[in-house]
């Protein structure tokens, strides 16, 4: 049976489920959420709307990372996303968790505030969620200070994923100093990753969404 993923091309959450279908050539039905009968399938599924969601026959899976983990599980290619090592694997969630809530959270923060009424804008919040990116910034280049060319080996994995679109999207909307090259350079080499490329070029008629303006780059 056919997979079906809910997604928008634009979303990174969405492009995290999307890179680890691509990278493993997993075969699956794009049910994109510019279409209205698509938004409301998603709802009857999953009343809480967010996305990306996994279906595979009666089993609906919610949430980026479970959706990689489920992949892995049922529908494994030859890139193995999350280590068969325990311990290792502990290494990989960590990391996942770190971009998911240091790097993507205070992202959104920033975003979401510029999508608010004027009057309803939160100053002091996105004030602490760019000091929260500065500090995650400063501490991912300390963690690839020994060379790796992935977060958290010598091969793509889980927090690989997630870390593609999240420090995409965070560099166009709280700059990585031009310090940091160790995180710019691992940002350059996400990019060039074919499965992130594809999504990103996927998501390129969408850049008029972004509250803060689409930088002419990337």
């Amino acid at each position: 049976m056919t997979l079906a993923l809910y997604a928008h091309p634009f979303s990174s959450y969405s492009q995290k489920a999307l890179v680890a279908l691509y990278a493993n050539h997993t075969a699956f039905e794009y049910r994109s959420l510019e279409e209205a009968a698509h938004r409301h399938d998603l709802e009857v599924l999953w009343p809480i709307k967010r996305f990306p969601v996994l279906v595979d026959g009666e089993r609906t899976v919610v949430e980026a990372t479970a959706i990689i983990e489920y992949l892995q599980v049922r529908r494994p290619g030859p890139l193995q996303l999350l280590p068969e090592d325990p311990m290792a694997a502990v290494g990989v969630r960590m990391l996942d968790r770190f971009f998911d809530n240091y790097v993507a959270r205070p992202q959104q923060k920033i975003v979401f505030d510029a999508l608010r009424p004027s009057h309803e804008r939160d100053a002091y919040g996105v004030v602490e969620a760019r000091r929260l990116l500065d500090t995650a910034y400063a501490w991912l280049e300390r963690h690839l200070a020994d060379g790796r060319r992935w977060a958290a080996g010598d091969a793509p994995s889980l927090a690989d994923c997630g870390a593609a679109p999240f420090l995409f999207y965070a560099d166009w909307t709280h700059r990585i100093p031009d310090g940091f090259r160790r995180v710019h350079g691992y940002r350059a080499r996400l990019l060039a990753w074919p499965p992130f490329a594809r999504a990103v070029d996927e998501a390129r008629p969408f850049r008029g969404y972004f509250p803060l303006g689409a930088p002419d780059r990337d």
